[in-house]
């Protein structure tokens, strides 16, 4: 891995659960658009979605009123008050946002209620099985199950007893918590699935955040704290193809002729040779 004064320009990043925030809400939102979600923008650029029957609802938050970015919710009526709740903050890695809200948008292309009620007496998907085959430490005690990767830089929990349910829609406590980073502001993510939460959209969740493939990032996006622990790999530029070289030799051809039939320096007008290029404005 590169030392972090040797890092420039994008990079791809793993584990995920490292990466850090992209700012951006786009790759957790776009599969709910394809798959025929409404979207909402309101005057603080916060982005609301719902499915077409109205029973599963999706914020985007960055003006919220609280940490969380997201909140998602699945409802019994569409006027119903939520039936699960599902957060996950301003740092949280989008891919695995993205996890989940891909297989949302999965159960609503093929017309089921799975989303809301998940899958009704058919065998249960187990969230920590996901974690266990990548070989993160799972532990089930009488009050609580807790799992850890090798590196104890990333954290899921899950209440094995009976919480109250106002308690979990009002976001007071949740019967699971996932989370992330070294300890610090920015670095440090954090996600929540209340009881009701369709077991195979925390098992999605689970799967991403196990999954050893890289994820890319701007150099500026990677949090200090994790970077050390992070397996960071600088993304090279495309080699070129034959006939990339094939058009370059071309250009440069035309150039040269060009050259031979123009009299005068004096009624040369335009030129062959291109600008330089602007550097391009980057986001942080």
């Amino acid at each position: 891995m590169p030392a972090a004064d040797e890092i420039d320009g994008d990079v791809f990043v793993s584990p995920v659960y490292l990466a850090g925030s992209t700012y951006t809400g786009d790759p957790a939102l776009q599969p709910l658009l394809d798959a025929g979600f409404n979207r909402l923008d309101d005057d603080l650029a916060n982005i609301y979605l719902s499915s077409p029957d109205q029973r599963i609802r999706v914020g985007w938050l960055p003006e919220g009123e609280d940490d969380a970015l997201w909140r998602i919710t699945g409802h019994e009526q569409p006027f119903a008050p939520p039936r699960w709740l599902a957060t996950f903050d301003h740092y949280t890695p989008v891919e695995v946002v993205a996890a989940f809200t891909t297989a949302l948008a999965e159960d609503h292309a093929h017309s089921n209620n799975t989303s809301v009620h998940g899958h009704l007496g058919g065998a249960k998907a187990e969230p920590l099985l996901p974690l266990a085959e990548a070989g993160w430490r799972v532990d089930h005690g009488p009050h609580l199950s807790v799992s850890q990767p090798p590196d104890r830089l990333a954290l899921v929990t899950r209440i094995n007893g009976r919480l109250d349910h106002h308690e979990e829609i009002s976001d007071q406590r949740s019967k699971w918590t996932v989370s992330g980073g070294a300890s610090g502001y920015s670095s440090e993510w954090l996600g929540t699935f209340t009881t009701n939460t369709p077991t195979h959209l925390i098992t999605a969740t689970m799967t991403r955040l196990a999954d050893p493939a890289p994820v890319a990032r701007y150099k500026d996006h990677l949090p200090e704290r994790n970077r050390a622990a992070s397996r960071i790999t600088p993304v090279k530029p495309p080699v070129p193809s034959p006939l990339d070289i094939q058009r370059a030799a071309v250009a440069r051809s035309r150039s040269t002729v060009a050259k031979t039939v123009i009299p005068s320096p004096a009624l040369v007008y335009r030129t062959t040779t291109a600008l330089p290029a602007s550097a391009s404005a980057r986001h942080r």
